[in-house]
């Protein structure tokens, strides 16, 4: 526990998989974590964010979920940036300080940014792949960044390192899933999925950790 409390952590992205992997952490004994994001919470939220209630609906995410996660632990060091990621914001910013890196991001942009930087500062980073259109959570999996087939988001990022002259990187370890993604009219996220995603991921930090 006492190994636990001493790591830092910083998790971009709180929606359906971030903010489950934020109550995981902190919940399994993490202490020191910082959450990045700068959206509010929507109605469409509901059916599977963490801080999505009727009673938080138009309050920044990260707030809401602050305010969740020292329900949970009183003494957690919770800080709450109701800001949005990309190279800008990591240029001004930077990573130095923590020991872990997580990516709940949507944006190819931003999230192919936020891998390549946290690559390049030598800080260990976890990654979230699509959840989206996704039923099964039992075929939620990880791997590494270059060999994950039927992917789209993890396509997409490997294509933007390429056209920015970049070999994808090897050493990334995503969540993802192994289940074809399904069609349907709208484009959507189901909780038993993104939860196990978001677990997932705090499961790949606290086994590194300990």
């Amino acid at each position: 526990m006492a190994l636990l409390q001493s790591k830092r952590v910083i998790l971009f992205g709180i929606g359906g998989v971030g903010s489950w992997c934020a109550e995981c952490l902190i919940r399994t004994g993490l202490k020191h974590l910082t959450i990045v994001d700068g959206d509010t919470v929507q109605v469409s939220n509901l059916n599977r964010q963490l801080p999505a209630t009727q009673a938080t609906l138009g309050m920044p995410k990260v707030e809401a979920l602050k305010a969740r996660l020292l329900a949970i632990n009183p003494d957690a060091e919770i800080e709450a940036r109701y800001e949005m990621v990309n190279s800008e914001w990591l240029e001004a910013n930077g990573l130095e300080g923590y020991d872990y890196v997580v990516d709940a991001i949507d944006s190819v942009a931003d999230k192919t940014d936020l891998i390549i930087y946290a690559t390049r500062a030598r800080v260990k980073i976890f990654s979230s792949m699509g959840a989206a259109l996704r039923f099964d959570p039992t075929q939620v999996t990880t791997g590494e960044l270059m060999t994950i087939k039927g992917d789209a988001l993890a396509k997409a990022v490997r294509a933007r390192m390429k056209k920015l002259g970049l070999k994808p990187y090897k050493k990334v370890r995503c969540v993802y899933s192994s289940e074809q993604a399904q069609r349907c009219e709208t484009r959507g996220s189901l909780m038993q999925v993104t939860a196990v995603f978001g677990c997932t991921l705090a499961s790949l930090i606290i086994q590194d950790i300990l």
